[in-house]
């Protein structure tokens, strides 16, 4: 008989070990992974009933969102410098110079504020200017630190105030 075609391309070698290699690689594969599966169960794995991790997550489940400091209204008042104020309330606006602000230390921006005159940038930092709010926003800040503050920052642009005590 002779040899003849059936339609069906005969395989090569190469095609032989391709496919051994792709029949042993999937199966090994799949194997590790699961291995990782169930390792990574065991390490996550809490045990409920431990009284210590009971107790911490009912610690976590009940704390605070926010803490608040109490005040006592009858301690006696302690007067903040001008850099102390600056840091606190001051330097978020004066840093960067937002909506206007003189920055910090720029001898160009604080040049013709200074040219008014002490008295003027106290009053102006009291009451507010522009768009910035009275006492720079916080309430609580008084006359007396309001003209430290003042005197830092123009001291700091190249003006040679006193700040009051």
């Amino acid at each position: 008989m002779s040899e003849q075609s059936t339609g069906v391309p005969k395989t090569t070698a190469r095609q032989v070990i391709v496919a051994l290699i792709g029949g042993f690689a999937a199966p090994i594969i799949a194997i590790v992974l699961i291995v990782q599966l169930v390792l990574s169960i065991q390490a996550s794995h809490i045990d409920k009933d431990d009284p210590q991790l009971a107790d911490l997550a009912v610690r976590e489940r009940i704390k605070p969102v926010a803490e608040v400091k109490s005040v006592d209204p009858n301690a006696p008042r302690v007067e903040r410098t001008g850099e102390q104020v600056y840091q606190a309330v001051c330097t978020s606006c004066h840093q960067a110079g937002a909506l206007g602000a003189p920055k910090f230390g720029n001898k160009a921006d604080w040049a013709p504020r200074i040219a008014q005159g002490y008295e003027t940038l106290i009053k102006h930092a009291i009451e507010g200017i522009r768009g910035m709010p009275p006492r720079g926003g916080d309430p609580d800040i008084s006359d007396i630190e309001i003209a430290r503050t003042v005197a830092y920052m123009a001291n700091s642009a190249g003006a040679n105030f006193q700040p009051k005590e």
